[in-house]
């Protein structure tokens, strides 16, 4: 894509995870209003109006997003083919497919938005969305051109957003009123994206491991090879270091935020049934104190204290027992 195409797509992806993760904070999903019936007498319900509703501005964006990669797909292909680069050729083709499929992602969605005529359930756009995030999965699997490419290593490590995107969005089939499959899957587009942008800079700047260079056959077709073995477990070494700086701070800013968003806008957490620790304790010690005598020890206390009581009338009769 070169260094200005993984900057943008790094960016896009950021902005597009972030209001995500906003959106997800913000709405409350145990707000439960009328469901409207639309036009066709179909119930539309309050979880699919509510995700609906804060996906209009996502929408937009995924569309102009894949139309960038569209554009870009395109561009390489026609490089590719001028330069009779097969596999910069078949590369493109897949990455269009994956664009053409958000693309109609978007369009769907954002017309169901737009169109109350028109209702499709949140499950079979997120069933388009999963088999977009399968084939993203799929590409950067698959991706190996050169088997000793340090770039194989940047794209194994973005294989761990694209794997958080496909649960969060398998999740959001059984949960489908809760935020924190959106709020994963948020995440793991910020974490894509700011993984983009690391891609540009070690790929196509003078921040590339020492001992290591960028050969480019066509416009979407380069490997990035390295002297020796000592430079590249170096370069696999360092890629692993950046990755792991990036998650921690994703973790950092993603606790912090919901932290904010939860004080402000509240969790959604039911405190009814809070119980507190030592509830269960004072109830033990009101109860009385528990012993280990036996029904047969407490009849034998009986009958002797019976025995003792009779000694006592009986001397109180004959006129031994009291004195005045």
């Amino acid at each position: 894509m070169g260094f200005y195409g993984y900057i943008v797509a790094g960016g896009c992806f950021i902005l597009i995870g972030a209001w995500e993760s906003l959106a997800s904070s913000n709405s409350n999903p145990n707000t439960s209003p009328s469901s409207p019936v639309d036009e066709t007498g179909s119930a539309i319900t309050s979880a699919d109006k509510s995700k609906m509703s804060s996906s209009s501005l996502t929408f937009i964006a995924i569309s102009v997003v894949s139309f960038l990669f569209i554009l870009n797909s395109l561009l390489s292909l026609f490089d590719a083919l001028n330069s009779r680069d097969r596999v910069g050729s078949v590369l493109q083709l897949q990455v269009l497919v994956i664009a053409l499929l958000f693309l109609f992602y978007a369009v769907l969605g954002f017309f169901v938005n737009f169109k109350t005529s028109f209702h499709l359930p949140c499950s079979l756009l997120n069933l388009i969305a999963l088999f977009g995030f399968l084939e993203e999965f799929v590409l950067f699997y698959m991706q190996r051109k050169d088997p000793s490419g340090i770039e194989n290593r940047y794209f194994d490590l973005l294989l761990v957003p694209v794997t958080i995107c496909v649960f969060s969005t398998i999740l959001e089939f059984k949960l489908p009123t809760s935020n924190y499959p959106r709020l994963a899957r948020g995440s793991a587009l910020i974490l894509q994206g700011t993984w983009f942008l690391q891609m540009g800079v070690s790929f196509y700047t003078n921040w590339m491991v020492q001992g290591c260079s960028l050969h480019q056959k066509s416009r979407g077709n380069f490997t990035v090879k390295c002297k020796g073995h000592p430079e590249y477990h170096r370069g696999r070494g360092i890629a692993t270091l950046q990755f792991n700086c990036h998650l921690a701070l994703l973790v950092v800013l993603t606790v912090g935020l919901y932290s904010i968003m939860a004080r402000k806008y509240g969790d959604g957490s039911d405190f009814s049934r809070y119980r507190p620790l030592g509830a269960e304790m004072r109830q033990m010690e009101n109860m009385g104190n528990f012993t280990l005598d036996s029904d047969e020890d407490d009849g034998i206390r009986d009958e002797d204290n019976a025995a003792k009581e009779g000694a006592i009338v009986e001397t109180g009769v004959n006129g031994f027992g009291s004195h005045k």
